[in-house]
């Protein structure tokens, strides 16, 4: 084996989103693309010399490939030590876990998360920091202007190892460990659930169905739930990890879900159901023909957590991001703690987490995580609730209800323009900043706007600011619009559109969500001229 010096070329365009770099597999495929962006993320780091790496991904097309040349590099690199899950595979809240656990400088996780895979899909990489969490907007700036002036990488000529086999291996003075994927993510579930409480109940005659979605948290689902919790075989649908997930899109959404929704949506339908999504830190939960939105999933977790063993102490404060709904500021509100807003990206709660500041944190895509790690968690959500249903004895819907019936209901929604023209999505949201200054004590149908403003964050314990982080109309009674470009997609710009009313009065509690948001949803159109500038009448996906 040899260390060899490889002289390359800057690729335009290799700034990290909102959760690492995300293209399509073909753009990875091409030679010197994706170690460019390694060599810029190892010369970011620094002295590596002595240190440990945690390496793996969701499984989809192009992981194993990428995995053997991440580990030539990191040899190549100074790393002492690089623990690789088992066949390449790392749920992504399972590589923040061995982060921590084992001390690490950080991790490499590859994935292009909800985004589809197979050869003509997509591939993603970000770095995660010795917290567990995303790398921060400094570091990944940093790698940025390095893969920009890059003109070498370094990689080892060693060959490829055996990743099926758990064990240590060596590349150069590099000692890889292949490691059993699952194994410390479960060691620590068992530390934060009442796994006790959970066997009897499934003992009992409960029946669940979690929908792995053919991507990684099925290994984890059939581990635990049917492994260690006794769910009968087969509670875990669509369990084995495909490098195309099986033709379907890995987003937990009542879009791609379908097979799932109907499952729940039968006469005969389990008590409760759950799905995660490709690289396993996101969830949806459902009851028996009852849906729970994110933003009601994080509230009631909030408002019924000292039910868990792991948050019996009760909760520093609850983060959600700026386009969630304000459903958990109503719980922290009554608990007498913190509530925090911050920009969209799971980066932005790290410090919170880490300063002491917040317990549970939550999007409206599908996110829920705590302090446990610095990412959110699929499975470790679907245990939550299955902890809250054991203790209570109650059912989804019921949970649900009381909590609207004590707090009131946030009806909430999330429209996607989705493969949108990039100019045109970002003319929009220009000529929407336009407007914002005049927009204060306009009446807007029903409603009078309160204020109008493009959402900044100034991040409470280190001081940094991000801005344009989302524009805002809020309505006097509290209603809300949110515009918001996204930056997970591949293609194109997806134009998110939030849409918030708050109702006190139990008897409009149970109104069909669009139905209730329907003034909303004019509002929008009008203030933003949606179809004008995308050519869209209607959404591509209402969540």
């Amino acid at each position: 084996m040899s260390i060899n010096t490889v002289s390359t070329t800057s690729f335009p365009g290799q700034r990290p989103g909102t959760s690492g770099l995300r293209k399509k597999v073909s753009v990875f495929q091409q030679p010197h693309y994706l170690e460019n962006f390694v060599q810029s993320v190892f010369d970011t780091l620094g002295d590596c010399a002595g240190k440990t790496l945690v390496l793996g991904g969701d499984g989809r097309f192009h992981n194993r490939a990428a995995v053997q040349t991440i580990l030539r590099m990191a040899a190549a690199h100074g790393f002492a030590r690089v623990l690789v899950g088992q066949g390449g595979i790392l749920s992504t809240p399972a590589v923040s876990c061995v982060i921590r656990k084992h001390g690490a400088l950080g991790g490499i996780v590859l994935s292009a998360s909800h985004n589809p895979g197979g050869p003509d899909g997509d591939f993603g990489i970000k770095y995660n920091i010795s917290n567990g969490g995303p790398a921060p907007e400094s570091v990944t700036e940093a790698v940025y202007q390095r893969t920009e002036a890059i003109t070498e990488y370094r990689i080892s000529d060693a060959a490829d190892i055996d990743l099926q086999k758990t064990g240590a291996t060596r590349i150069e003075a590099m000692e890889v460990e292949v490691i059993d994927s699952v194994a410390d993510y479960a060691e620590l579930m068992q530390q934060l659930f009442d796994f006790d409480a959970i066997r009897k109940l499934i003992a009992s005659g409960f029946r669940l169905c979690f929908d792995g979605m053919h991507a990684v948290s099925g290994p984890y689902a059939k581990a635990i739930l049917e492994g260690q919790l006794g769910a009968p075989a087969g509670s875990v649908i669509n369990a084995v990890p495909l490098e195309d997930f099986g033709g379907h899109h890995p987003d937990p959404n009542p879009v791609n879900a379908a097979q799932l929704i109907a499952i729940m949506a039968a006469d005969d339908a389990p008590d409760f159901g759950a799905a995660s999504d490709g690289d396993g830190d996101r969830n949806m939960i459902l009851g028996r023909k009852f849906d729970v939105t994110p933003s009601d999933s994080l509230a009631v977790l909030a408002a019924h957590a000292t039910l868990a063993p792991g948050y019996r102490a009760g909760l520093k404060g609850i983060a959600r991001s700026m386009p969630t709904s304000q459903a958990a500021d109503r719980v922290a509100q009554a608990l007498g703690i913190p509530a925090y807003e911050t920009p969209t990206g799971w980066k932005f709660f790290g410090n919170l987490l880490d300063a002491g500041k917040a317990t549970l944190c939550g999007e409206e895509s599908y996110g829920t995580g705590s302090d446990h790690i610095r990412e959110k968690d699929g499975v470790w959500a679907v245990l939550f609730w299955l902890n809250l249903l054991a203790a209570t004895g109650k059912s989804v819907e019921a949970l649900v209800s009381e909590h609207w019936q004590r707090f009131g209901r946030n009806y909430y929604s999330r429209h996607d323009y989705e493969g949108v023209d990039t100019h045109a999505a970002n003319e929009l949201m220009a000529s929407l900043r336009i407007k914002l200054a005049t927009m204060k004590g306009q009446d807007l149908g029903h409603y009078v706007v309160d204020f109008a403003d493009d959402f900044e964050y100034t991040d409470p314990v280190d001081g940094s600011v991000s801005q344009q982080q989302g524009v805002r109309i809020v309505m006097t009674n509290g209603s809300r619009i949110v515009f918001r470009l996204s930056g997970t997609g591949t293609e194109g710009a997806t134009l998110r559109v939030y849409l918030e009313r708050y109702e006190a009065d139990p008897e409009f509690h149970h109104l069909p969500t669009q139905q209730a948001l329907y003034p909303l949803i004019l509002i929008a159109e009008q203030v933003a001229g949606i179809a004008d500038w995308t050519g869209r009448a209607h959404p591509t996906v209402t969540t």
